[in-house]
């Protein structure tokens, strides 16, 4: 209650404080969910968790009470003064995990539960995305694009390596926040959009990924004799996560590519293109591993028959929309 508290008070806040005082609830109540599992890992996770969050709001809060001792103004909207512009892109991109700032978000998504981490790769990152929009005419083009394709290539590269699950998300919600921050300035609505699409996708990946008991790729090749149909459609949406066409991932990226091209940022849409194709190798392997691979080995694994319901229609419905959301690009279009 006090995270869905904290997101909804930064979220409908015009006042600096009160953005601060929702993103410090948010962050003191989701440190107990990361270390409730005692394991040294977890209690790792939540210090690091905890020491980076409250520098970037040491830093928000600066950057406003700068801008109020320069202008006067506590509004949100009303962020002109350049420094407390630039404090206030490090303080944001610190909460999110953009690079250069990314340090703490893999090992912290490693050491949580795949529960917690769904809320750390998702509900966390909304209040500190809706203070990006709503100070986004004030910040500066320059270094936003600088940090979203740094983040869009260091969340590819970082990616390839990696053996564990959880950090392969945390390197993709990497990757995924260079494209919402690229397109920040010229059009909020289409950040928003892949936002959502991207938290969509991510869900039903997470529980998908929760209910076979899958952490790494070793358990991931296994896993298929669980629950087959699960592992076939985990494949599929994690290849919409990747942004292959036609399943709903694509579509962001390819509203994303045409809206830099009509503001005449070719090269830019080019590079971060061209960078999207190093998550597609991970995200293949991870889906080759989920559904083709059978390793010479006889560890025998109980089926799954008797599992929870609820929880079944919830995974269906998300990895369905994770996979068939295409066809409304016109309404979206439209819309947007």
């Amino acid at each position: 209650m006090s995270l869905l508290l904290g997101t909804t008070i930064t979220v409908s806040s015009n006042h600096w404080m009160m953005a601060w005082t929702g993103l410090e609830s948010s962050t003191l109540a989701i440190i107990p969910l990361i270390s409730k599992s005692h394991q040294p890992r977890a209690i790792e996770a939540a210090t690091k968790y905890f020491l980076t969050q409250a520098a970037a709001s040491t830093l928000l809060l600066f950057s406003s009470m700068t801008n109020a001792w320069f202008t006067g103004q506590w509004d949100i909207t009303q962020l002109t003064h350049p420094t407390s512009c630039l404090l206030l892109t490090t303080a944001v991109s610190i909460k999110l995990g953009l690079t250069p700032f990314h340090f703490w978000f893999p090992e912290v998504l490693q050491g949580s539960s795949m529960t917690t981490g769904l809320l750390l790769a998702t509900l966390m990152k909304f209040p500190p995305t809706a203070l990006l929009i709503l100070t986004s005419p004030s910040l500066n083009p320059t270094l936003l694009t600088t940090m979203a394709i740094a983040s869009a290539a260091l969340g590819g590269w970082m990616g390839l390596n990696q053996t564990q699950i959880r950090k392969v998300l945390a390197f993709s919600s990497i990757s995924h926040l260079g494209w919402m921050t690229i397109i920040l300035l010229y059009n909020p609505k289409l950040t928003l959009l892949t936002f959502y699409l991207y938290c969509l996708m991510t869900s039903a990946i997470f529980l998908a990924l929760n209910t076979t008991k899958i952490t790494n790729l070793a358990t991931m090749m296994t896993a298929w004799t669980k629950i087959p149909p699960l592992t076939t459609t985990l494949m599929l949406a994690l290849l919409s996560l990747a942004g292959l066409p036609p399943l709903t991932g694509f579509l962001p990226k390819w509203l994303i590519i045409q809206e830099l091209t009509k503001q005449e940022m070719t090269p830019v849409a080019t590079t971060i293109a061209l960078l999207s194709l190093l998550g597609l190798f991970f995200y293949l392997r991870l889906a080759y591993c989920a559904t083709i691979t059978l390793p010479p080995n006889s560890s025998n694994h109980m089926k799954h028959w008797q599992t929870n319901k609820s929880v079944h229609i919830l995974i269906t419905t998300l990895i369905s929309l994770s996979i068939l959301l295409l066809p409304l690009s016109p309404m979206i279009f439209t819309t947007t």
